[in-house]
């Protein structure tokens, strides 16, 4: 049996990278996992290589960015599944530059997805989970909250996600509803890999564990917070970066 046998969960941005390794790790958990993108070919694919009978992995194209989207496919999910127990929030995009030379739209489309869509979300699980006194919340920060050069929206975007955890955790945590975050630092997907090589190299060498990370890495963390085996645990950021950020 697995620890997530009978929970109905959620990921965002679930076509690869972070997002695709949780799907993964969630059913292999035994959880019933509907992943999110706007790209409805890719997440598609990406559950159907993790479960080709379309019974505990389904992919769904969804605008995390769009409220209107977001609420009426967590209506669509409520309605067939009945509730949404876990909650992932992992989708984000990156639009680096100087502040100085950053645009309106390079600043609000990060802010749009990596911040917004965490209060869209939510709002639509929240009503459920304080229903049944029940839910695991777990959102994806990055290292990057701690600062960065040329990511001023980035990391404002995921230093608010740390705040917007712990705000939520209080609010919740008499309805049993666990609600945490995770800040990953160099992990081996296309975000990364799109990185300036001697950027990407220098990240590593300031890395203690001296290597990067594995999205199924990430996974495992999310795993444990959506289990019970996190159940006293709440308003939490834990730092997967092999010891990049001390702090």
């Amino acid at each position: 049996m697995g620890k997530l046998d009978g929970k109905i969960a959620v990921v965002t941005g679930g076509a690869k990278g972070i997002g695709a390794a949780t799907v993964k790790r969630l059913v292999e958990d035994g959880a019933l996992v509907l992943s999110l993108d706007l790209n409805q070919e890719q997440v598609q694919a990406a559950a159907k290589d993790v479960d080709p009978t379309g019974k505990l992995a389904v992919g769904m194209k969804c605008d995390v960015g769009d409220e209107a989207d977001v609420m009426a496919v967590f209506s669509e999910i409520i309605e067939k599944y009945g509730r949404v127990d876990i909650l992932v929030n992992n989708a984000g995009i990156t639009r680096d530059a100087m502040l100085h030379k950053m645009t309106s739209n390079q600043w609000d489309a990060v802010i749009n997805v990596n911040l917004n869509s965490l209060y869209y979300c939510c709002k639509a699980v929240l009503p459920k989970m304080r229903e049944q006194e029940y839910g695991k919340i777990i959102n994806l920060s990055s290292s990057s909250a701690w600062g960065n050069a040329g990511q001023t929206n980035y990391s404002a975007s995921k230093g608010a996600v740390i705040g917007f955890t712990r705000s939520l955790a209080k609010e919740s945590g008499r309805k049993n509803i666990n609600v945490n975050c995770i800040a990953p630092a160099m992990i081996d997907t296309d975000m990364t890999k799109a990185m300036p090589e001697d950027v990407a190299d220098m990240a590593v060498m300031l890395t203690p564990l001296s290597r990067k990370g594995q999205p199924s890495e990430v996974a495992a963390v999310v795993s444990f917070l959506a289990s019970d085996d996190s159940s006293f645990i709440t308003g939490e950021c834990i730092q997967t970066g092999g010891g990049f950020v001390m702090a």
